[in-house]
């Protein structure tokens, strides 16, 4: 039986909301246009005029508007809500849908602090529906590829990413107090969890903001990891670094007892290492980046295969930044355990809901939750 309630029809189209109609918003819109596997029913944004006239631009019809989900939930028969709001309202309408019955595919982050993210995780507990995450960026052959070829490289003892970009969003970006880690750092910082099957197990890090710098915030940092298993990954990344830049996904290398292996977030991955062989590239059919997690999305809904961005899973990328963010502004060395420790008294602390304040406390702790889950869901 699955842990989350699953489509009664496997086989149809399945109707959802998308909420949230700004940049990234008409990006989903597209990806969802054009999907065979979902039918858009409805879009919900503050500014309803901007939902209106983003279905214009790209030609769709029949398609409810409203400035709230709760408006049109009912109404459109919706099977499934993807969040693709700021930050700072993931938790809100992620909440509002769970408990609408509706199972959710968030934009990153999940939620704008680890607290929230703990609350996410017991709302889908106490829900019974599935939230996951879009950690678009673990959706590339080439990278699937690199993790079969780990094999061949021994003991892995480090792993290191290079970050160079200069873009130039305008918006809430360019305000953020740290732009870097908490808006992209989160990808290469789940890669590595991905790569690596391992967690964190603490984190040093320094940020700082160059003088020629358009961001507000701190736009460049370095991040070093200790992993399980006494691994270490470094993670050296810029936003404001014009020039010779790497590709979205950085630039990794990967080195253990017995070989090295280099990937330029692009292109196949390059393995010098003892065993290593030629292997195929895995299958691209269910896409890249977005397109991945939604057919992720859709594949856990109709089989009960749980997603690899399934909320308490992606707690610990979160954790990830939240400790990076951390370390920067006080100096020091922050152990994920007791960062997860505080955050959980947060959120027991803070929690309005009495059912999910309830599933929260027969947690414990959110080591013991977490480790729970992942039991239950494995």
């Amino acid at each position: 039986m699955s842990a989350f309630a699953l489509l009664a029809d496997s086989a149809a189209p399945v109707r959802v909301i998308q909420v949230g109609a700004g940049g990234m918003g008409r990006v989903w819109l597209q990806l969802l246009a054009d999907s065979s596997a979902v039918h858009l029913v409805g879009l919900v944004d503050l500014d309803v005029e901007a939902a209106r006239s983003a279905l214009v631009e790209m030609g769709l019809s029949d398609v409810a508007v409203a400035a709230s989900l709760s408006e049109i939930a009912v109404s459109t028969g919706a099977e499934a809500v993807i969040n693709v709001t700021v930050p700072a309202a993931h938790h809100p309408v992620n909440i509002e849908a769970l408990f609408a019955g509706l199972p959710v595919l968030c934009e990153k982050p999940i939620a704008p602090t680890l607290s929230r993210a703990l609350s996410l995780a017991a709302a889908s507990e106490a829900s019974g529906q599935l939230l996951m995450t879009s950690q678009s960026r673990r959706y590339y052959p080439v990278l699937a590829e690199l993790k079969q070829q780990l094999g061949s490289l021994g003991t892995i003892g480090m792993v290191t990413t290079e970050y160079s970009m200069a873009p130039r969003f305008g918006g809430f970006r360019e305000e953020m107090d740290s732009p870097l880690l908490l808006d992209m750092s989160i990808h290469a910082f789940d890669v590595a969890r991905y790569l690596l099957d391992a967690d964190p197990v603490s984190v040093y890090c320094e940020s700082f903001n160059p003088g020629w710098s358009w961001y507000e915030g701190d736009s460049a940092a370095t991040a070093i990891f200790e992993f399980e298993n006494g691994i270490r990954y470094t993670y050296v990344g810029s936003w404001c670094s014009p020039g010779f830049e790497t590709s979205w996904n950085g630039s990794w290398r990967v080195s253990g007892s017995a070989g090295t292996a280099l990937w330029d977030g692009e292109s196949r991955p390059r393995v010098d290492g003892v065993g290593a062989g030629s292997t195929e590239s895995a299958d691209a059919g269910v896409g890249e980046t977005i397109a991945g997690s939604l057919a992720e999305f859709i594949a856990a809904l109709r089989t009960g295969q749980v997603p690899s961005g399934e909320v308490h899973s992606n707690i610990l990328s979160l954790a990830m930044v939240e400790g990076a963010v951390r370390s920067a502004e006080t100096g020091h060395r922050v152990v994920i355990d007791a960062l997860l420790a505080e955050a959980y008294a947060e959120a027991v602390r803070v929690e309005q809901r009495p059912d999910v304040a309830a599933r929260l406390h027969s947690w414990g702790s959110a080591a013991a939750g977490l480790a729970r889950a992942h039991q239950e869901l494995s």
